[in-house]
């Protein structure tokens, strides 16, 4: 996938907006060695560093890469996936905010994860839980089907685990879940175009092998069904649920 930088800093900053939360629940000390994991164009890193945290961020696109080192050349940013990480014993902390449901490997990132903190170390994070963004996801679906587009409503390119799955897969790992919690956050989308622009940004993969009449059918369709109940007052809104857990190294 792609990643549209531009479009995510304009249009969708709401991601690192909700990301500030999380950077509190982190409470990054001066000294400290952390690893911000999906990174993006880098918001929260330089937010991190704000404490006198020596941050890494890391990130699959390269587009989002380049645009954080314009951004804040002062960070060290790498291009790397979750799920093949070198890192081993150097993180006091391994941060990671709207990432995670990107992972189809979850156990090789995991264990990449705890391999990067040194003992006694935290991994702070939070991501889509199970239900994400649930009733957007299966209007797609409904309107690809209308149009014929059988395979691609077929696609399932997200993970939304619930908090006891998750929760499994880190403790068998050796983590110590200190904190988790599940909850709902509707999240409001900019402009008249956002429900149209969030599909563009984070649903690209519904749309491979279509054409760019076909996409704006598909949307508009999509649009159509979902503002009954995701739009009010002119402003859309998305049906998010977030998982938000603290783990140890043991």
């Amino acid at each position: 996938m792609k990643w549209d930088s531009n479009l995510y800093d304009t249009k969708h900053d709401f991601v690192s907006k909700y990301g500030e939360d999380v950077v509190a629940l982190l409470n990054p000390k001066n000294g400290e060695k952390i690893l911000d994991l999906g990174c993006g164009t880098g918001d929260l890193a330089e937010i991190i560093a704000h404490s006198g945290a020596l941050v890494t961020g890391v990130d699959s696109s390269k587009e989002m890469i380049a645009d954080a080192r314009k951004k804040f050349p002062h960070i060290d940013f790498e291009i790397k996936r979750a799920e093949s990480l070198n890192y081993h014993d150097r993180f006091d902390a391994v941060f990671s905010n709207a990432t995670l449901h990107w992972i189809s490997e979850k156990e090789k990132a995991v264990t990449c994860i705890y391999n990067a903190l040194k003992s006694g170390g935290r991994f702070v994070a939070e991501f889509g839980g199970k239900n994400n963004v649930g009733t957007m996801m299966a209007t797609m679906k409904n309107a690809l089907l209308k149009f014929g587009f059988e395979e691609n409503a077929a696609l399932n390119f997200w993970y939304f685990p619930s908090i006891g799955e998750y929760a499994t897969i880190l403790e068998k790992q050796g983590f110590r879940v200190e904190y988790a919690v599940h909850f709902d956050r509707e999240t409001e989308l900019k402009g008249e175009d956002g429900m149209k622009n969030w599909f563009r940004m984070f649903g690209e993969t519904f749309f491979i092998g279509l054409n760019v009449h076909e996409i704006e059918n598909v949307l508009s369709e999509t649009e159509l069904q979902l503002a009954p109940t995701h739009k009010r007052n002119g402003v859309w809104f998305a049906d998010y649920k977030r998982i938000r857990i603290v783990a140890t190294k043991s």
